[in-house]
């Protein structure tokens, strides 16, 4: 496996140093690998050093005296991912050092090879005082940033090291069953006679649960659009929009087309599904047809109305708002390598810019419901909240949002990461005055 190593920390490398998203860098490299065991043992080796870079990078840091990270940023990578495979995934010493040292090789550095060999032994020797100095510090023990766990302290004092415990633990995969072609239950069933444990959610009306992550692209019914990945808490948005079917609905910022798609399963709607990234449009365009569905798509920016809007007001509009993403961050591990702190602010400027911009193509009588993954009030509560008090024909609707999801945050219901085994996610139903 060590050419696997090798284009992990290629890919890493792109990740961190050249800020690349870790969906692509891992689709970038994947076609250079045939086997599944090797793509599977690909895809732990970035998430999780992503997940962990900022742990690793500080004990690489402790155990050399002439940092590689500027003049071999690719070794420094895997170095890191040699950490990851001795402390994280737990594999045999012999096998992480031996194989980690081999894509030294692989990677054409081999005046290196001793110095990587040294490194894992060393950090394995010195691995439980090492660990007791970076777990007395809770950023590089948890492994963000700063000012994340500065702005999570400030905004959930009492759950800041639940959240950061639960942006390091493993996340469920959570199917969504498509009504149109089957149910959670005979999915579960299917599933479970092909050898996946997978159980129907206790609550949540079409998600069915896996215990173990797998390419979900091989599972029994994927090709036949049974089903599409969408994770518990985006879940309840058909029934937060109260959908009936002939409504004229607006997915103002719709892909990957997930939301879209759960709606089209539930209901027969004119539904409208907009997006400004027309690449990514299309990716949702080709999940609808594997999933037997259709919508209207049109690309254009949702706070630009004019430039795409006919004039015809909609009965319901969905506004899952651009935001910081800090609710999936365990899912997305690299977003705590690419996210700062003057993010927010833009997030929430542009956030303000589309509810007010989309609230005059609602309906009297309609009702938006406005969306985010993100923890951080700032964009949530704080957001709906300033809304509400510039816009007097817009009224909250707070009993819409089921009182079992999260928790009760005044002008809307947050739910934090790993609660409920859900993401973290932020709902809040408002509606128009007649």
């Amino acid at each position: 496996m060590s050419d696997v190593r090798a284009l992990a920390a290629q890919a890493l490398d792109q990740v961190v140093r050249g800020g690349l998203s870790l969906r692509t860098a891992f689709t970038q490299v994947t076609p250079r690998v045939a086997d599944s065991r090797d793509r599977a043992f690909l895809s732990a080796l970035l998430h999780e050093g992503a997940r962990w870079w900022l742990r690793y990078d500080a004990i690489i840091g402790r155990l050399l005296q002439k940092p590689l990270h500027r003049r071999e940023p690719v070794v420094h990578a895997l170095l890191v991912l040699g950490l990851v495979q001795l402390a994280v995934l737990a594999l045999p010493e012999y096998a992480a050092v031996a194989g980690t040292v081999e894509a030294t090789r692989t990677l054409k550095r081999p005046q290196l090879a001793g110095l990587v060999n040294a490194l894992l032994r060393r950090f394995l020797r010195e691995r439980e005082a090492l660990e007791g100095v970076i777990g007395s510090d809770r950023l590089l023990s948890s492994s963000h940033p700063a000012w994340l766990v500065q702005q999570l302290a400030h905004d959930w004092p009492d759950d800041v090291d639940a959240i950061l415990a639960a942006n390091n633990a493993p996340a469920a995969l959570v199917l969504r069953a498509n009504r149109r072609r089957t149910t959670p239950a005979v999915l579960a069933e299917r599933l479970l006679s092909a050898g996946h444990a997978a159980s129907v959610h206790s609550w949540l009306a079409d998600a069915v649960v896996l215990e173990d992550s797998t390419d979900v692209t091989h599972l029994p019914g994927y090709a036949q659009g049974e089903f599409s990945v969408q994770d518990g808490a985006a879940q309840l948005m058909p029934d937060l929009l109260d959908l009936r079917d002939g409504l004229r609905v607006l997915d103002a910022c719709a892909a990957p087309g997930g939301k879209t798609a759960h709606c089209l399963e539930r209901h027969t709607l004119d539904l409208l599904a907009l997006d400004r990234d027309s690449q990514r449009l299309t990716q949702a365009r080709d999940n609808l047809t594997r999933l037997g569905l259709r919508a209207e798509m049109k690309t254009g920016d949702a706070a630009q109305p004019s430039s795409w809007w006919d004039r015809r007001l909609f009965d319901r509009i969905l506004l899952d708002a651009p935001c910081s993403a800090t609710g999936v961050i365990r899912r997305q591990p690299d977003i705590r390598l690419h996210r700062r702190s003057g993010d927010i602010e833009r997030s929430a400027a542009e956030q303000t810019q589309l509810l007010d911009a989309l609230w005059p193509l609602l309906r009297p009588g309609g009702r938006m419901v406005y969306a985010t993954c993100s923890v951080l009030p700032r964009e949530n509560a704080a957001q709906v909240g300033a809304f509400l008090a510039r816009t007097p024909d817009a009224q909250l609707n707070h009993d819409a949002v089921p009182a079992r999801f999260g928790r009760d945050v005044v002008t809307g219901r947050q739910n934090l990461p790993g609660v409920d085994g859900m993401d973290g996610f932020f709902y809040a139903v408002v509606e128009k005055a007649n």
